[in-house]
């Protein structure tokens, strides 16, 4: 009886031909001022570990010290420090990334507000998988790839692109609110912010 009641009310709703409201998209858009201090506040907020500076490979030899890295194909060969192990990503099994101690890329967008890097899957990005199974990530930005908004850095990516969304290391925490860290990626997130000398 209370299901046919149910069911009455919702035909009867469907059959009124109300318009839709009218969706308000008023929220900021275009370009606004770009604060890098509130992106380094807001990675540090999430427990990312920020350099900044122009000697890329400098910085990344002090973070994976004498372990060893993956790296996409598209990486700059010079933000690769001498002497540090690099493996190629040319179709590595996940056993393979996964048994490298980081991994360095680039990223196609920050956003300042939110603390958050895009992963666009470009050639200095690679796949998906490379930032999700190491459990160090390097990741290089450049200050003209930081935005103000999210709207700013969804105007700028391709959605049909494969995106990952970071903001800060991997982590979640269950209902009593314990924090644990590299459930579904890495542990440790290291930004470095190129900036020139």
């Amino acid at each position: 009886m209370s299901k046919q009641l149910i069911l009455d009310r919702i035909r009867q709703a469907l059959s009124a031909s109300s318009a839709a409201p009218e969706i308000p998209r008023d929220y900021r858009r275009g370009a606004a001022p770009v604060d890098l201090d509130l992106l380094v506040d807001r990675l540090v907020d999430y427990k990312a570990a920020v350099h900044r500076g122009s000697d890329i490979s400098r910085f990344v030899r002090q973070i994976i010290g004498s372990g060893s890295l993956v790296v996409p194909p598209g990486l700059p060969p010079e933000w690769l420090p001498l002497g540090v192990p690099a493996r190629v990503d040319d179709r590595l099994s996940a056993a393979d990334i996964a048994a490298a101690d980081g991994v360095l890329t680039a990223a196609a967008v920050a956003i300042a507000e939110t603390g958050t890097i895009v992963l666009d899957a470009s050639p200095d990005q690679g796949r998906r998988i490379l930032s999700l199974l190491p459990d160090l990530h390097i990741c290089v930005l450049r200050p003209e790839q930081v935005v103000a908004s999210v709207p700013e850095a969804v105007a700028r990516l391709d959605p049909g692109r494969p995106l990952t969304w970071i903001s800060g290391p991997s982590a979640t925490s269950d209902i009593e609110l314990n924090r644990v860290e590299g459930v579904h990626g890495p542990r440790n997130l290291h930004v470095v912010l190129w900036e020139a000398a």
